[in-house]
């Protein structure tokens, strides 16, 4: 008795011959290609949608109502009444947009500033410290920059109120008698001095994690060659940890430049851009002439002003980072 064998087909895609024994083309193959070329805009796909419905939507929309004479009294009547580019000449041909225009640009520069040199060093710090000491102050960074930017502001507010203030308290305890009843939120330098304290202790640990993670990057035979050379402390830092730093340094500034030109939560629950609105910045401003003052049309120009201003400082960061990046090469 014989048995007779049977060759299994092959359990792949087949491919369809041509008249002459070749693969035809345009076969299962290339529609694979074709699937793989589109998947990238696939996945980007619900994004993109969303940051339209989210973010594109809403902007149209302050557009549209930039271009409107738009008061409590149209609000009610659902009345259109277009006034062309009126708001934005009222805008740009008054004093007050410029003067918070630079006093948006100069608190941000402080802000930015701090933030950047303490939260590097924090950041190097953390390099150093041990492992018990690092979780500690990890820990410790987390959780500041974990707190709700209300619940922060709230909090300042009680350390900073002029009877039952505890700063005002230690300080009269440890010999200052004079600031025990002193109102920081009455002048706009103090004022200013404490919306200041709050940003750059809520930000610190963004910078300072994000430098640590830096620094692990950073191999560790470098360090022993530059002190096989000779190089100090400072050497060291210059040649070895600034040139893998600068990357990080560069996109941390870049958003640390936006988050606090845009800090307008901070400012408006300290003291609500008081006192005499000379504490105001761009956001601030652009609320209080849209919903405080109830001229909708006004704000909502203001608001495109602010993100036009907010573009220009951001691009021309970027050609500088870029333009040293060229040198450097």
């Amino acid at each position: 008795m014989t048995v007779q064998k049977t060759e299994r087909p092959p359990s792949g895609p087949t491919e369809v011959q041509t008249s002459d024994g070749g693969p035809r083309p345009g076969g299962p193959r290339r529609s694979a290609g074709r699937l793989t070329g589109v998947t990238p805009y696939l996945l980007l796909a619900p994004a993109i949608i969303v940051t339209l419905l989210l973010l594109g939507w809403p902007l149209v929309n302050n557009g549209i109502l930039s271009f409107q004479n738009l008061n409590m009294r149209q609000f009610i009547l659902h009345l259109t009444e277009w006034n062309g580019f009126d708001n934005y000449k009222e805008v740009l041909t008054g004093e007050d947009f410029w003067r918070v225009t630079g006093r948006s640009v100069a608190f941000t520069a402080v802000n930015v500033v701090l933030i950047m040199v303490l939260g590097t060093l924090v950041g190097l710090l953390l390099a150093r410290l041990g492992r018990k000491m690092r979780t500690f102050l990890l820990v410790g960074l987390v959780l500041a920059w974990a707190m709700p930017v209300v619940a922060a502001s709230t909090v300042y507010q009680w350390l900073f109120a002029q009877r039952f203030g505890v700063v005002n308290w230690v300080l009269a305890k440890i010999g200052f008698e004079s600031m025990a009843d002193h109102d920081w939120l009455a002048t706009q330098a103090s004022t200013f001095f404490v919306v200041l304290l709050l940003i750059v202790w809520m930000s610190i640990p963004f910078v300072a994690i994000n430098l640590y993670a830096a620094t692990t990057t950073i191999p560790k035979e470098l360090y022993e060659a530059a002190s096989l050379d000779g190089a100090g402390a400072w050497k060291q830092f210059t040649q070895v940890t600034m040139p893998y730093l600068r990357p990080f340094l560069y996109a941390t500034t870049f958003l640390e430049i936006i988050w606090v030109f845009k800090a307008f939560v901070q400012v408006f629950t300290i003291n609500e851009g008081g006192p005499d609105r000379l504490t105001e910045i761009l956001p601030v401003y652009a609320y209080i002439e849209g919903m405080g003052n109830q001229h909708f049309g006004m704000g909502a120009a203001i608001a495109l002003l602010t993100i036009v201003i907010l573009l220009a400082i951001t691009s021309f960061y970027l050609r500088i980072v870029l333009k040293q990046e060229e040198d450097e090469l």
